[in-house]
């Protein structure tokens, strides 16, 4: 068994597990919508990548959103190709779960996307959500393009202008350029739409996130 603080560091490439060549099968569709949760997507879409502890409930509280136009969980940021749910469980990959959200821009902005994820979780625990512990918990935002990194920084910024004013602590989402993104196994994607009584272990920390 791996210890605690082993999984509370991100290893390095040499230290990682070695994964492997061939990507997971997943069925494509998304459980709820029916739309695909592959590429390509609805022309005119963007996506980010957003972790904010276990993906299961997370994945359900983008998609609900409106304007989200599909959604899907996997794993992000580490160095681990094609990792599976148990690699990743073990802190040896790297990788934090994860939530593709591909949305329509038109109706609904990035900012409002950050602010959902912000206020649902608490983005000052580190390798963490609550009773979570591990770097496969970790807060972290992979953006595709620098206009995202821009709107990122800001949403950060201000954020964490709200959190000192209430006396929270230090951001610590990671915040990087998407690298890649891994699907996770057919039983996580939409995990709450076919188990409703699964955990979910969302709990922000009550401070509203400003957009603008």
């Amino acid at each position: 068994m791996w210890m605690t603080e082993d999984k509370q560091t991100i290893p390095s490439a040499q230290d990682a597990l070695p994964g492997r060549s061939e990507a997971v099968t997943i069925k494509g569709i998304h459980h709820v919508t029916g739309r695909s949760i592959v590429p390509p997507f609805q022309e005119g879409c963007e996506e980010i990548i957003l972790g904010l502890g276990c993906f299961w409930g997370a994945e359900r509280l983008f998609w609900q959103l409106p304007g989200v136009v599909a959604t899907a969980v996997g794993y992000a940021g580490g160095t681990t190709p094609n990792p599976s749910y148990e690699e990743t469980c073990t802190g040896k990959t790297g990788h934090t779960e994860a939530v593709r959200v591909v949305f329509d821009p038109t109706v609904i902005g990035l900012p409002e996307i950050l602010r959902a994820s912000f206020e649902a979780h608490d983005p000052t625990q580190g390798m963490r959500q609550g009773n979570d512990i591990g770097n496969q918990y970790r807060s972290a935002i992979y953006y595709v393009n620098d206009a995202q990194r821009d709107i990122v920084e800001k949403s950060l910024a201000d954020y964490q202008q709200a959190l000192n004013i209430s006396g929270l602590g230090r951001i610590t989402t990671e915040v990087a350029p998407l690298t890649e993104f891994y699907y996770a196994e057919e039983y996580h994607q939409q995990y709450l739409a076919k188990n409703p009584g699964g955990y979910c272990g969302l709990k922000g920390t009550g401070i509203s996130c400003p957009i603008g």
